[in-house]
This record gives structure tokens, sequence and C-alpha cells, in this order.
């Protein structure tokens, strides 16, 4: 299979903008821009625009956030500031306050060289195609704007603590999760502003890895891309549950007692027949995407739920739940979304329904996961100096059919480009190691060879 990303917006991803703080689209010119851009069309919308801006733990988020909010105000826009705070942190926030958007400057789960911007609706879901394009027509047109004055943005606290105030909302009465022990690693991310609050109140004191954030440290060798020592950690230690973050929090990827990791495709296998049992999977479904496992669908299935796939990316698994009338969905990546909850993928609320999981069944996560073994699935990256449609090319197109062909039935193949990194992804999956290994080797080798960035 050739998926070809056919995203409109050329700035936009499919996580907002992201790039290299301090190079286009994220030096200070194009920022300023981009606000200011931004409330000019929210203008086109309401009278009275108010935007809240949140930030995770990067040393380039203060000139960032500075510039928006400067290009924001220039167009009479109130911008609050919100502070370190997670990005589903923002999402509920411009939701519960009926902010006309919500913005949140991180770039997730990438180093902190990198950085990004996440607009959000007042709906508290990631801004409509439209929107975007309408920004980026604006961003052609703008004139030079002067240096952002500090002060553009009003600081205003307690959004953390009310948050959290929220998620703790959301444990149904009677449960209570502090004889769990847990491993949290916070990835030196924005998880270290809101996840000791939210333990705190659930009676839990973790064993904390890289909670020590320095602008330069979020995300390196932990957190939810690099999971090694926390899965070790939990192991070692013989406690409940791991877990770990990305940079912003709207991930988390899990280990059991054992040291098993278990990535979002894992949750779900857990949880969707659970909330079945109980009637709460609406639609009975749930809905992955092109990465999915093959292996979560057919252990589905044997429990009569089925599963809808998207193309990669939180924003279309939302628009797929929605479209469906389904409440759970979400991505091997540990991005997970409870739609019942909340219309964002949170690392947060997604830990609050493990545990809930955890002290319902009285089972330990090792128990509730003995049935799921995943296929042997390869991904591999190639960096592209463009992104020609993969059809059009021979050698890439021979080497997928090829390896469609010999998998069948019992295996996936999904090519595609990244929406967010100049990278050409190479996903091969199926029951023999073996032959993943040598399909993603070949198709890898001849967009390589065709598209390959040379010196």
């Amino acid at each position: 299979m050739i998926l070809n990303m056919a995203a409109k917006p050329e700035l936009f991803g499919t996580d907002g903008i992201r790039g290299v703080a301090g190079q286009y689209p994220l030096d200070q010119s194009t920022v300023l821009k981009i606000g200011c851009a931004l409330g000019t069309v929210l203008k086109n919308s309401s009278t009275s625009v108010r935007v809240v801006l949140g930030k995770d733990t990067r040393e380039s988020n203060e000139w960032i956030s500075r510039a928006l909010a400067g290009g924001l105000a220039s167009t009479g826009a109130q911008v609050v500031d919100a502070g370190i705070i997670t990005t589903p942190g923002v999402a509920f926030q411009t939701r519960r306050h009926e902010f006309s958007a919500g913005v949140m400057v991180s770039a997730s789960h990438n180093s902190y060289e990198d950085n990004g911007i996440k607009i959000f609706s007042p709906a508290g879901t990631k801004l409509a195609e439209a929107q975007e394009l309408a920004i980026e027509s604006l961003l052609k047109t703008l004139p030079e704007l002067p240096d952002p004055p500090k002060n553009a943005a009003q600081f205003v606290p307690g959004w953390v603590e009310e948050y959290v105030d929220h998620l703790v909302s959301l444990i149904p009465a009677g449960l209570d999760f502090s004889p769990y022990r847990l491993v949290v690693d916070f990835a030196h991310g924005a998880a270290c502003r809101v996840a000791p609050l939210l333990l705190a109140r659930l009676g839990i004191k973790p064993h904390a890895l890289n909670a020590e954030p320095n602008g330069r440290n979020i995300n390196l060798h932990c957190g939810s891309l690099h999971p090694e020592m926390m899965v070790e950690t939990t192991r070692a230690l013989g406690v409940d549950l791991g877990v770990a973050f990305d940079g912003d929090a709207d991930r988390a990827i899990f280990a059991t007692r054992e040291g098993r990791l278990a990535d979002g495709d894992h949750v779900l296998y857990a949880l969707a027949p659970f909330l079945a049992r109980h009637g709460n999977l609406k639609g009975g479904a749930v809905v992955g995407t092109l990465m999915t496992n093959l292996a979560l669908e057919l252990a589905l299935a044997r429990d009569g739920i089925g599963l809808k796939r998207t193309a990669v990316g939180d924003k279309y698994v939302l628009e797929e739940m929605l479209r469906s009338g389904i409440s759970l969905g979400g991505e091997p990546s540990g991005h997970l979304i409870f739609a019942d909850l909340s219309l964002a993928g949170d690392g947060m609320i997604t830990l609050l329904e493990v545990l809930r999981l955890l002290a319902e069944t009285g089972q330990s996560f090792d128990e509730l996961l003995r049935g799921y073994q995943p296929f042997p699935q390869l991904i591999r990256n190639v960096r592209v100096r463009e992104k020609r449609p993969l059809e059009s090319i021979p050698s890439v197109a021979q080497a997928i059919t090829e390896c469609c062909t010999e998998l069948g039935e019992r295996g996936r193949v999904v090519v595609r480009y990244s929406g967010t990194e100049p990278l050409a992804r190479v996903m091969v999956e199926g029951a023999e190691a073996q032959a993943v290994e040598d399909h993603t080797t070949r198709i890898a080798a001849a967009i390589e060879a065709e598209l390959g960035l040379r010196d």
C-alpha cells in the first residue's frame, strides 16, 4: 500500500507547524506573522478575540511565545499566558473558558532544537484545515512587524491546578488508586508541571525519572520515544506500572511489572473489551491508523469489536471517531483519545484509564495483556530531498507490490511521507520477522536510491 500525504496546507502538518527553532517558519519574523494571521482569521468570526497560550519546557519557548502573543495582540486579541502546561491542558482550558483559540508552543516528542505551534479551536480540537489555509494565505501578504512587546500576554496563575481538578473529577466515585506503585518518566517536559500535582491528589508517590528540565534535555534519551529506562526501572523495582510521557504529555507509553513494554495498541487491546463489557464502547469499534498492528485488529475481532483505520495523525483519528460515533481510538505512539472524556489525546487521562482498569478488574497489567502478541513490525525512516508521488517511481512501486503479494492477508505494508518532517516512512508487518526485515530493507533502499538526500 502506498499512502501519499495529501495535506493541502504547506506549513501545517498533521500536528501544527513544526521546525527548527530560529529557522523558517519558526524564526521570529514568521512567528510574529503567524500570530497576526491567526488573530485576523479569528476576528472574521468574532469581534472579541481571546486566546490562551501554553508551552512546554524548551529554551526557545519564551521568545516564540512572546512573538506569537505580539502578533496576536497587534490585531487586538487578548492573550492569556497559561505558562508551562501540557498540550491537552491547553485544549481543556480553551474549551472550558470559551477562548477563541488555544495555542501550544511545543514540538511534542522532538528534541529541544525543534519547536512547534499547535492551534486549537474553541471546541478543544485541532484547527480546521480551512482556517490553516486562511492563515497561510495571509502570511504571504503581511508586511514585516515590529519586535513584539514583552507584556503582550497576561499571565494568570491557576490554570494547571484547574486542569488537575478536572482530571481528578473524571475518576469514578469509590475508586482508590493510592495502593498502586508507579514509575513515571516525565521526559523533562510539561508533565513535570502537571503529573506531580495529579499523582499527589491520587495519593500516589511515584518513583520519578527525568523530572529536571533545563530547556535542552526535553525528550533526551527518555520519555515515550525512549522508554527503555522506564521499562527497566519498573521491572527492577517490581512496581505495579510504569508510564512515560512525551514532551507535551499528549502521549503515554507503559511498562508492566514484568518489564513488558506496552504501547498504544496494547492499551487498546486491554481497554476496548473492558469498556465493551460495561456498555461503554460506543460504536462497537475502535479507531486506529494505518500503523495499528494487524494482531490488534484480529484480537479485537475475536471479541466482536471492529477496527477502523485512518491516516496517521490524531486529527484523523478524532475525525473518524466523531463521524462514526466511536468513543475510543488512538495510535501505537501512545496518543489515545477517550472521546467521552476529552476530544484531545491526553497522556494523563490515558494513565487514569489504565489505573481504573487495574482497580476495577483486580488484575495486573501483565495479566490483562497476556493474550496479546503483536506481529513483527518494522518501521524505517528515509530522509528525502523531495516528496514525489511514490506510485510514480517504478522501483519503489515494484518493491511494494512484491512485498504485498508475499505477505498476503497475514501482513501489511504502509509507505508514506511524514506530515511533519522530510521523511518517507516504510512500515512492514507480518507473521515472519525475517520476511519483514527483508522487505523493509528493499523498499527503503529503493526510496533512498531515488529520493534520498545527497551530499
